[in-house]
Parts: structure tokens; sequence; C-alpha cells
């Protein structure tokens, strides 16, 4: 199992849908499984409380850990933070931490901020800080990852990479 984390907007789903696509196995993403199994989008579920959300993600998460191996699984930016799912992701299978600059977040986050319910309510002017203040938080869970990829760099290449990566171990 190949599983990619990091923050939001970092590309983990755009490039998780490419890599599964070249190794010929499944991908799935967390959120869109959330949804079809709630009947909700995520800023829905949000809207319940975040304890409500993160409680619905980690069950579907346990789920989705309990079951085949052989797929690309991306999973929310905040999966990893809560309980104990950074350790159970690490367990399951070889976590890709898809790290880019903050400037290069907050620019694909801007394009459909009001989607992410973290961050629909925030200005653009206080996106700069809230990133990297919410970042630095996430961090310490992000690098416990066995693999740390640039980001910031064209999809095709990253993917390039993990497949590199992979046949190394």
């Amino acid at each position: 199992m190949i599983i990619l984390i990091g923050y939001m907007g970092v590309g983990k789903s755009t490039i998780g849908n490419l890599l599964a696509d070249r190794l010929k196995i499944p991908f799935v993403d967390l959120d869109k499984v959330i949804k079809m199994e709630y009947q909700k989008n995520i800023s829905d579920l949000f809207s319940k409380g975040e304890i409500f959300f993160r409680s619905a993600e980690r069950e579907v998460l346990l789920r989705i850990l309990s079951g085949s191996t052989e797929i690309v699984l991306a999973v929310g930016g905040g999966t990893p933070c809560y309980y104990d799912n950074m350790n159970l992701l690490l367990e399951k299978g070889v976590v890709y931490y898809l790290r880019s600059s903050i400037p290069e977040l907050v620019k694909r986050i801007s394009v459909n901020k009001e989607e992410r319910p973290l961050v629909a309510g925030i200005a653009d002017d206080d996106l700069l800080e809230f990133v990297g203040k919410h970042l630095f938080e996430r961090r310490q869970f992000y690098e416990k990852a066995q693999k740390v990829i640039n980001a910031n760099q064209p999809a095709e290449q990253l993917v390039n990479e993990i497949i590199e990566n992979e046949k190394l171990t």
C-alpha cells in the first residue's frame, strides 16, 4: 500500500490517481469514500463539528486499512494528526509526505477555498499566515512518513520519483 499524506492543496488526489494508473492498482481517496458513505460533502460533515468529522473519518479509514493492501491511498490533510492514525498508516504501507512550500500551498488553496471547510471563512490576506501556522502544527505528524517528496514539481515527475523509490524498497 502506498499512502499519500500532506497539507490540503498539495496534490494528493491528483498524484494518487496518476500513480495508481501507472501502477495499475486501485486509487482510494479517503475524502471521496467519506462523501460517498455519508452522502454529504466534507463541508457539510464539518458543519456538524470537527470532532464528528474526525470520528467519521477514522471509522472509514479503519475499514479501508482492513481491506486490500494493493492500493494507492490519499488521506485528508488532517487525517494523520488525529487519534493514532499516523501510526496505523505507517504500519499498513509506505507513507509519502508530499511537502510543498507555503506560498505554493496558498496559491493552490485559493483556487477553491470555499470548498475547504478549514479555510473557507479566512480572508485571502490572512491565508498565508493561517497555512504557515497550521502547517507548523501538523508538520510533526507529517515528518513521521517513511518518505518525503518535494511536491513543488510537475505531477508526472513526482509520480516517477515515487515509482523509483518503490523499486528500491
